[in-house]
């Protein structure tokens, strides 16, 4: 790896699997210090201890509204100071309206949404007495195409990519890059939701994409000149519209 991220501390949440942990290796392969955030505290012992000293395991369930509070102050007891952070914790709901359980409905909206938005306020009060920082937030696809089999689920990313979008015009002048990565279907575990038929016909005819993939994207973005920002990237399979 070329060490594009070297000296950068980095967090990202939920990734002791899927999207954010492709992402926090990633940034780790380029020289990066990152705190792996995530409820799982056996996935994150075992991935920190594989990944050495570099990756730093912080166990927080963020729809607990206390512990989602003390993110950030944790964070800072760590490394002291924050340059990336990725908002990539998320929940699915797929399927018919009409069939989905309405708790499960707000514990989807409230970590999809509420939480992203607590997370980053919360960051950038910090990056923004440093004049300087880079969030990313995994949006989707379903945050662009109104997606037939995912009503609740496109909603909340619709909400979200409208959250990135508006808050990065507030954030530019402090030297703040916001941008959001949309993919297509990856292959995690949050299509466990999907129907059968669909999950099999995809994987089928090559239309899903791999985490490692997104990782690629992100570091695509973070490492564009300070002049530029990357807004949002929207990757699907080239097999996604068969």
């Amino acid at each position: 790896m070329s060490e594009q991220l070297k000296g950068k501390i980095a967090a990202v949440t939920g990734s002791a699997s899927g999207i954010g942990f492709a992402s926090a290796k990633a940034m780790l392969d380029e020289g990066a210090t990152v705190i792996f955030i995530d409820r799982n505290e056996s996935a994150l012992s075992d991935i920190c201890s594989r990944l050495g000293d570099k990756a730093l395991p912080l166990v927080i369930d963020l729809l607990d509204p206390e512990q989602c509070k003390e993110m950030v102050p944790r964070i800072l007891q760590m490394t002291g100071h924050l340059d990336i952070f990725h908002a990539n914790a998320g929940l699915y709901v797929g399927g018919d309206l009409m069939e989905s359980d309405a708790d499960q409905i707000d514990r989807m909206l409230n970590l999809n949404i509420n939480v992203v938005m607590k997370n980053v306020q919360a960051v950038l009060a910090h990056m923004i007495e440093r004049e300087t920082g880079d969030i990313l937030v995994t949006s989707s696809l379903a945050a662009h195409y109104p997606t037939p089999w995912e009503p609740i689920y496109a909603s909340s990313k619709w909400a979200i990519d409208c959250f990135v979008q508006t808050t990065r015009r507030q954030m530019f002048k402090h030297g703040i890059r916001i941008g959001s990565v949309s993919p297509g279907p990856v292959a995690t575990g949050l299509l466990s939701d999907w129907p059968e038929g669909k999950l099999k016909e995809a994987r089928a005819n090559g239309s899903l994409i791999e985490p490692e993939e997104i990782a690629e994207a992100l570091l695509f973005m973070l490492t564009r000149p300070r002049h530029m920002t990357v807004r949002d990237m929207v990757i699907i399979p080239t097999n996604f519209d068969l």
